[in-house]
């Protein structure tokens, strides 16, 4: 029920301490703050690594050319280790975990790529079809290499709309079935993609069978790439292990030899990143959480100053017949009053801040590496405003029970 006169009194103390007011509602606002301003920027720096890796397939794993650094079975250390299409059939047919895989051939350097009358260079790579999935490759207009350009050593080519631009300005027409040049010879245009790096759009794709035979004369590949499906992460240290000592025995090299090859596991560097996530989340609420622990110990601090500022009132106020229950809810009243209307100006202050400063890099297209869409979610508003009524009760509650304690006599006394 609303009690007009305790509300009355609660107001006229908070203006004869203007003061005293304003810094114990300063404390537990900073704390709201700070908490609202470190989640958004766990999240930001949360949403950037996602982001990051969703530019490949998580579930993948990368394996590079290395030199061996160990003796075996006579031969010297030092030697190069060169792919060939051997390596991908054998890993195509022996490792049933793979579920997508695909090599891939770089051109060394820039090639020209040239269109009637215009010449530029970009880089140009040789695929499979399963690149795509690796690569997370979305095809906006044509398609993407198929088996049968691999097959029949198709002179067919899949370009980056950076590429696409540059090449064809004219936005009219279609580019599919557009004859380009690579290197002085002729390809014709399958499809045009998108990444969501820019930089990967500068690149041109190729059938990979096409780049050997043209470009390097063999069949020499510069690297594997797979997807291992729903393997978990221990499952996929199991699949790394086999496919590492496939390689091992086919090329002749110790398998503990961590330089013979190198391995990349995105499945690993994904749990590494939750892992330190969770971390760095559970600093944020730890820091956060304590800077309203320290506001709250200011709030009953000033409490149980007001509580013996006020100790002649409240003893008249019990010879009066006031119960205790009346007085510790006076003081708790207050106490959560304050709490709570300094804890959501530290909300609102703190999602203009975090909002604000993600409207800014939309409009302005700012994209920082590692901090990306900065945001609070709705859990967290709610755990924020538990946490100020809360607060404020447990800032109140011993004040209060100090008061209702006061014996009328001695107050009146003092």
């Amino acid at each position: 029920m609303f009690d007009l006169d305790k509300w009355s009194e609660i107001f006229s103390s908070m203006r004869r301490h203007k003061l005293r007011t304003f810094l114990t509602a300063l404390s537990v606002f900073w704390g709201i703050l700070m908490l609202i301003i470190l989640v958004g920027a766990g999240s930001g720096l949360e949403n950037s690594a996602e982001y990051n890796f969703q530019d490949d397939a998580v579930n993948s794993i990368w394996i590079f050319r290395g030199r061996t650094s160990m003796p075996y079975k006579g031969l010297p250390p030092g030697r190069f280790i060169q792919f060939t299409n051997d390596d991908y059939n054998e890993v195509d047919k022996n490792i049933d975990e793979v579920d997508h895989l695909t090599a891939r051939y770089y051109l060394s350097g820039d090639v020209v790529i040239g269109y009637k009358q215009k010449s530029l260079s970009y880089r140009v790579i040789g695929v499979h079809p399963d690149h795509q999935i690796l690569e997370n490759t979305n095809v906006v207009q044509g398609r993407y290499i198929n088996d049968k350009d691999i097959a029949e050593g198709r002179k067919v080519c899949l370009i980056g709309d950076v590429v696409k631009k540059a090449l064809f300005p004219d936005t009219s027409i279609s580019i599919i079935g557009e004859p380009v040049t690579i290197g002085g010879i002729q390809y014709t245009v399958v499809g045009e993609y998108t990444d969501q790096r820019a930089d990967e759009t500068r690149i041109v794709y190729v059938p990979i069978s096409t780049c050997q035979k043209i470009f390097a004369g063999s069949d020499r590949i510069h690297q594997l790439m797979m997807t291992v499906g729903d393997a978990t992460f221990a499952e996929s240290k199991i699949i790394e292990g086999k496919v590492r000592q496939l390689l091992a025995d086919h090329h002749n090299f110790d398998v503990n030899d961590d330089q013979a090859i190198y391995v990349n596991n995105d499945l690993e560097n994904y749990q590494e990143f939750r892992t330190v996530i969770g971390f760095i989340k559970g600093f944020i609420w730890f820091v956060g959480i304590g800077s309203i622990i320290a506001g709250v110990i200011g709030v009953s601090n000033i409490m149980l100053i007001i509580v013996k500022d006020r100790t002649r009132e409240i003893g008249i106020r019990k010879a009066l017949g006031a119960t205790p229950r009346s007085i510790v809810s006076m003081i708790l009243q207050e106490s959560i009053f304050i709490t709570a209307i300094a804890g959501y100006m530290g909300l609102l202050v703190g999602f203009g801040i975090v909002y604000g400063i993600n409207a800014l890099m939309l409009k302005y297209k700012v994209e920082a590496e590692y901090f990306r869409d900065p945001q609070v979610n709705f859990g967290v508003v709610i755990m924020a405003m538990l946490i100020l009524v809360i607060s404020g009760a447990l800032a109140g509650l011993l004040p209060a029970i100090k008061a209702a304690r006061i014996n009328p006599v001695v107050a009146m006394k003092a």
